[in-house]
């Protein structure tokens, strides 16, 4: 074979595997109704232990256990949290988890942040909207939790059980997670550190 016949063997193959990448990630579309009614569970109850992660600390500041909807969800390769926080899920429960308010809205992810922004009139206070979603770092326990993750699809529901957690790098840099659903903007996104994933 050529050395462009090759080439072209090449770029053939890169495509499938993306275009089985793309098919594997494709939305599902639930059925109406509250598919996630119930809020997180949050409780101080960690053993107080540090968790070392690669040139990360971890300090576990709750342990969190959420059943919520895929609303989205973002990879990240490159930014100053990657190598530990691979990926991002923007998570609805409650009216969050419903078609007949996710209709309305359109979500976005992008900078580590996630944005609502409606379409039409909502059925609902803006406030419920923002206690019953949340961006969430997510940062997998192991190996099998990371493959989980990764295959988790906008329109699933899934459990995540595992601790809330700060961070701090061994250059200094630093991280907090958010203690309430009640917070928006910057500084209001869980960082999850995920021992156990369930697709309900």
């Amino acid at each position: 074979m050529t050395r462009n016949g090759w080439l072209l063997a090449a770029l053939l193959i890169v495509a499938a595997w993306q275009g089985l990448r793309s098919w594997e990630a494709r939305p599902v579309h639930p059925a109406d109704g509250v598919l996630a009614p119930d809020d997180p569970v949050q409780a101080g109850d960690t053993d107080g232990k540090d968790i070392p992660a690669g040139r990360w600390t971890l300090t576990p500041k709750a342990t969190y256990d959420i059943t919520a909807r895929v609303l989205g969800r973002e990879n990240y390769r490159f930014d100053a949290l990657a190598d530990l926080i691979p990926e991002d899920l923007a998570l609805g429960w409650g009216p969050m988890s419903d078609n007949t308010v996710l209709d309305r809205l359109e979500i976005s992810q992008s900078s580590r942040f996630f944005w609502w922004r409606p379409l039409q009139e909502l059925p609902l206070p803006s406030r419920d909207v923002i206690e019953h979603s949340a961006n969430t770092h997510v940062i997998p326990a192991d190996a099998s939790v990371a493959r989980d993750l990764v295959r988790l699809r906008v329109g699933q529901v899934v459990r995540l059980q595992g601790l809330l957690v700060d961070g701090k790098r061994d250059d200094g840099m630093t991280f907090r997670t958010s203690l309430t659903r009640r917070d928006s903007g910057e500084g209001a996104c869980e960082v999850l550190y995920v021992e156990q994933v369930m697709i309900e």
